[in-house]
């Protein structure tokens, strides 16, 4: 999961060299010698070699897969290899060290979600980086809700009906989850509702799902898109979902809002990021790149295929979607007495 310091800081690249010279005496030579013509940006020559999406997920998570279709489309646009390379580890801390420890011209670019840009801030003790400071947004690819699952067996048919049997059984909600982000999901449940929260932790959503279908686990807490093929089979019922509405492919599953949970919102989500040293046109001809890539017949016919919403989110939207997130989740830490680890 998968909020406010300062949204990264904007650099200004200077574009203009001016060139004075000559043996002439200071008074002559201002008035003969022209200025140079300006000298090229850095973003002229961009890219002048492969670009690498550094991806902190393992191969064939729905990340991975988004990397290596706009890594295509990159490669087609600016008629330039693009690679991706799994580096997976320490809620994203890997992936992102890697990324800080590339030259900052756009050559290196990050795939980023809820943990290495948002939650980790709030749930990572020293963590080596400062997601607001060292990284800067470049463009949203994909949003989707976190839903809360049980198996098609479950006497919870409703959020309501799950609150209700905690507070008669006089128990904590059992909610499964697999990452900090879902923990403070979860968490932010226990508040909401009054309820303390027994957080059942996973490895994956795979084997969390498992456990929901087979009756090891009451309810998961997990990323909508994932629910979808158990969904289909009949295996598993959402209680409900924390977009701001129904999703249009599923009009029976309602969002927490109508749950009873007003303020109940928030997203699973996948955006590329950079160096925060980046220089400014590098980022626009990338992000430029970006939007014509998803607005192109390949990029609408590649979301039509998944769960997923397209998130079309340029620099500027993107810091103030990454801040407000932090936002969200920092309160929700404070208020259940969440501390980095």
């Amino acid at each position: 999961m998968t909020l406010t310091l300062l949204p990264a800081r904007w650099r200004t690249l200077a574009t203009a060299l001016l060139v004075v010279g000559g043996s002439l005496g200071a008074q002559s030579a201002a008035a003969q010698t022209p200025a140079a013509a300006p000298a090229p940006s850095a973003g002229a020559a961009f890219p002048s070699r492969p670009i690498k999406i550094m991806v902190p997920f393992t191969a064939g998570s729905g990340a991975d897969s988004a990397s290596r279709f706009y890594g295509e489309q990159l490669g087609k646009l600016f008629n330039q290899t693009v690679t991706v390379e799994n580096r997976p580890g320490g809620s994203g801390v890997v992936a992102v060290q890697a990324v800080r420890a590339a030259p900052a011209d756009g050559h290196m670019i990050l795939m980023g979600s809820n943990s290495p840009v948002v939650v980790n801030a709030i749930t990572i003790k020293n963590l080596p980086y400062d997601p607001f400071k060292d990284l800067r947004p470049l463009y949203g690819i994909a949003i989707s809700p976190v839903a809360f699952a049980v198996r098609t067996e479950s006497p919870y048919k409703t959020m309501a009906d799950l609150v209700a049997a905690s507070k008669k059984d006089n128990r904590p909600l059992q909610l499964g989850n697999y990452s900090a982000g879902y923990q403070l999901v979860a968490a932010w449940l226990g508040t909401a509702s009054g309820l303390a929260v027994n957080h059942i932790p996973y490895k994956g959503g795979a084997q969390m799902l498992t456990d929901v279908v087979g009756g090891q686990l009451d309810v998961g807490v997990v990323d909508f898109t994932g629910t979808v093929e158990l969904l289909k089979g009949g295996r598993l019922r959402v209680l409900a979902i924390t977009a701001d509405k129904r999703d249009a492919k599923y009009p029976d599953i309602p969002t927490m809002k109508e749950s009873g949970f007003p303020d109940f919102e928030t997203a699973v989500w996948s955006a590329f990021f950079m160096r925060a040293e980046t220089p400014d046109d590098v980022v626009d001809k990338l992000a430029a790149a970006m939007q014509k890539a998803m607005t192109s017949e390949a990029g609408r016919a590649y979301h039509a295929t998944l769960p997923a919403a397209a998130m079309m989110m340029g620099p500027k939207e993107l810091g103030a979607f990454q801040q407000k997130e932090y936002q969200r989740f920092k309160r929700v830490a404070d208020s259940v007495g969440i501390k980095p680890e």
